[in-house]
Order: structure tokens, then C-alpha cells, then sequence
């Protein structure tokens, strides 16, 4: 299956100011969820995110929610997103069915999130590159996980080739700038 913007949506998932200096490449997967929420806002994809306990673990990094509206940005208490019933229901509000998964930490929230996602008929993308734990190990055991139980593990390049469909259009041209192709 191919993803479809007009069918997705982003969830990055507690991507948080008190957590990331904690996480593995932290840099590299802030500029990777970044990257993948610019092109998202290009192509009028709906972005979502959550914080766990932001009181403890601070509110989400600068880079990340300059992106996302600050109506979505959704506070959770339990691991899963998807144990909160206003994130269910925001969710379901956008009749989308294809789930773009962004965040930390991959073997905690992501995968508990991911899993509940799945249960409830969701197609879910992890973008390999924009989700971190504190250790290689503990990421890659969550994306074996995740892809045995039915997510799609991809790149952020896959996703926006997908999203964007071809190229020789004017959002091709403008998404595209800078990358070597």
C-alpha cells in the first residue's frame, strides 16, 4: 500500500523538550520529524502530537511545534496515545486512515501507540529516521516489533515520493529543492 496525503495524517508523538537530550542522535531525528512536517504542511496534511505529562518532561521542541497548529498538540498521561479518549476521538474526527508516526521513545510510547493504532484498523507509517530511544538497541527491537505486527517502516524520503506522486509539478519543484534526485 502506498501512502496518500489526502488519506494521512501526522502523529508525532512526545517529541519533548526535558526527553530529548536523553534520546539517541536526538539531532538527527528532530531534524528528520521537522523535515517530514514541513512537507506535510506543504501538502495540507493534518498534523497531530502529543505530550506526555508536559509538566515533568516539558512541552514539545521549538523546531517541531512551530509546525504543528497548537490547538492539536494533545497532553496524555498513558504510554499509548490511544488510552486517551480525546486523542481517539480527535483522530477519528479526520476520517483519515493512513497514520504517519513520528517521535520518542520508539520501545515506550511510539510502539504502544502503534500497536493501538493497528488494533483499531489504522495503516501506520513509522518514519524510521524522525523516531528515537535512549539506546540503538531499544529502537530497532521497537521497529522489528512494530513492522512484525503489521506497520510499514519507511524513510522520509519514501514518504514524500509517496505523498508527492510524480514529479514535473510546480510541488515537486518546490519540495524537492535542494535534494539530490
Amino acid at each position: 500500500m502506498l501512502l496518500q496525503a489526502e488519506q494521512a495524517l501526522v502523529l508525532v508523538i512526545d517529541i519533548q523538550q526535558k526527553l530529548a537530550p536523553a534520546i539517541f542522535e536526538t539531532k538527527e531525528v528532530e531534524q528528520a520529524a521537522a523535515w517530514v512536517l514541513q512537507i506535510a504542511v506543504q501538502l495540507d496534511v493534518p498534523i497531530w502530537a502529543t505530550e506526555q505529562y508536559p509538566q515533568g518532561l516539558g512541552s514539545t521542541l521549538l523546531s517541531i511545534a512551530e509546525l504543528v497548529p497548537e490547538t492539536q498538540v494533545l497532553e496524555k498521561m498513558h504510554f499509548s496515545a490511544l488510552k486517551e479518549p480525546h486523542i481517539v476521538s480527535a483522530l477519528a474526527s479526520t476520517g483519515r486512515k493512513q497514520i504517519v508516526i513520528l517521535g520518542t521513545e520508539a520501545h515506550v510510547c511510539v510502539l504502544q501507540s502503534v500497536l493501538d493504532l493497528l488494533a483499531l484498523g489504522y495503516q501506520v507509517f513509522v518514519v524510521v529516521e524522525a523516531v528515537g530511544s535512549r539506546t540503538i538497541e531499544n529502537k530497532q527491537l521497537a521497529l522489528n516489533r512494530m513492522a512484525q505486527c503489521g506497520a510499514q517502516i519507511i524513510s522520509k524520503e519514501m514518504l514524500a515520493f509517496e505523498w508527492l506522486q510524480r514529479c514535473g509539478t510546480d510541488t515537486f519543484r518546490q519540495i524537492s529543492k535542494g535534494w539530490i534526485v
